[in-house]
């Protein structure tokens, strides 16, 4: 138990003595850990099976006895639970009715404007303000799950700080990704235009390409980018929402997807219009995965997982977008301004996350658009310059997290150090409790640090 607590911190495992205080119900459902955190598995008291209403909080069930903490829970499980959406309700969304809807609405898309597809998407998502988890724009639940347990941890500790590997390299406080999801011919000669503006603001970026049917990808194309800086990655196949019909169907067109990789150089993948389905990814041979939105209530399928942290989705990395999209924003929104993602970047970054957008060269050709979208790289470049945030390519974030998962924090006399593979990077944290909240502490450099 506590595998997942360990991992996300990557401190000792000494400190991770936790225990599951009694026999746990056999039915998973809703319930909290405190006031702000909604959990779903099971417990050892009730559960609900919706998160809206009263939920039982099983907060006074946890116990510090000694060096120990009992949980009426596994937080592994609750974590598992989350980033792999088992809260949603089995088969919702993907009844036979809807999955006619939608083949009728793909067959139909490349003919329709967007003038016209939003009123569309806007029916479909319509009751989006109803849902009540995950929590809109930004949910943070694996990260203050993962908090709380460290307050109880250094409370258990004779108040003591608990060291840990640091989130990010060289001691950045946040990180930002930038991807560019291409869908149709105009997004593909609107590219080189993007990439200027990237450019110019000093943001590195990848983009996602649909590898058959929507456009050409000459090599000369492909090469252009690679020369500039730029990343390649794989958007689909063919983006016309069936990738997940079916199981015989998937292992199909996955194989042809890992070929294009193969061709392409890339490292990472998202599917189109973001379905995804957790037990087949395995079947994709990439690095790391772009498919799973932290809150997806603009999106056409439900969940999120609830995190802003990367993680590991069977043998990929997985990095959640975690910003609202650019179409969801303009188009679902109506919203032409930076307001709501410097709202999201201050949620994410306050807890030292990952901001993950995309931003679709198809909807920044227009002049207003275009605009939004240059006041925020402005922004962005503001913040890596002033709050020491990283903004690498999306390749690097992925390198990094399996680096860091491969890490330990050990002793060295009455000192403690990182080692392992690329801990000439890493940075010693140290959490502790100050004016009764849990604080970090981050070195300023990878050398070790005073244990006390």
């Amino acid at each position: 138990m506590t595998l997942a607590w360990t991992d996300y911190y990557r401190c000792p495992e000494e400190f991770a003595n936790f225990g599951i205080s009694q026999e746990l119900g056999k039915t998973p459902g809703f319930f909290q850990f405190g006031q702000r955190i909604t959990c779903f598995g099971r417990c050892a008291g009730p559960v609900a099976q919706s998160p809206g209403g009263n939920l039982s909080d099983v907060l006074p069930m946890a116990q510090v006895c000694g060096a120990e903490i009992t949980l009426p829970f596994d937080p592994d499980e609750i974590v598992e639970n989350l980033r792999r959406e088992k809260y949603v309700a089995e088969g919702k969304g993907h009844s036979p009715g809807n999955k006619l809807v939608r083949k009728a609405y793909y067959a139909l898309r490349p003919l329709l404007s967007v003038g016209i597809r939003k009123h569309f998407q806007r029916f479909h998502l319509r009751r989006w303000k109803d849902i009540v988890f995950p929590s809109w724009p930004v949910d943070k639940t694996i990260e203050n799950l993962c908090g709380d347990l460290m307050a109880l941890r250094v409370r258990a500790n004779q108040n003591q700080r608990v060291p840990f590997i640091w989130f990010w390299p060289d001691g950045h406080k946040g990180c930002a990704i930038m991807t560019h999801d291409v869908e149709h011919e105009p997004g593909r000669a609107f590219c080189g235009a993007v990439m200027d503006l990237d450019d110019r603001y000093g943001i590195r970026s990848s983009f996602q390409l649909v590898p058959e049917r929507r456009y050409a990808l000459s090599d000369a194309f492909l090469e252009n980018m690679r020369a500039r800086g730029f990343e390649l990655n794989v958007h689909d196949l063919n983006h016309d929402g069936q990738l997940f019909e079916n199981r015989e169907q998937f292992l199909k067109r996955a194989a042809e997807i890992n070929a294009h990789a193969r061709r392409m150089g890339a490292e990472g993948f998202r599917s189109g219009a973001m379905y995804r389905n957790a037990d087949w990814s395995d079947a994709l041979h990439f690095t790391y995965d772009m498919s799973v939105p932290n809150a997806a209530h603009l999106e056409p399928q439900k969940g999120g997982c609830c995190t802003i942290m990367p993680y590991f989705a069977g043998g990929m990395v997985e990095l959640p977008l975690t910003m609202t999209q650019d179409y969801s924003l303009f188009h679902m929104l109506g919203q032409y301004s930076t307001d709501l993602w410097k709202e999201e970047l201050q949620s994410v970054l306050s807890s030292y996350g990952l901001a993950g957008f995309i931003v679709h060269p198809d909807y920044v050709i227009e002049k207003r658009a275009r605009r939004v979208y240059e006041n925020l790289l402005g922004y962005l470049a503001e913040l890596c310059s002033q709050k020491n945030l990283w903004q690498p390519l999306p390749r690097d974030v992925a390198h990094w997290w399996r680096d860091r998962s491969q890490m330990e924090v050990v002793r060295s006399g009455n000192s403690w150090k990182v080692v392992g593979p690329g801990s000439e990077r890493a940075r010693l944290a140290f959490a502790q409790i100050e004016e009764g909240q849990l604080a970090y502490h981050v070195e300023d450099s990878p050398v070790s640090a005073n244990a006390a």
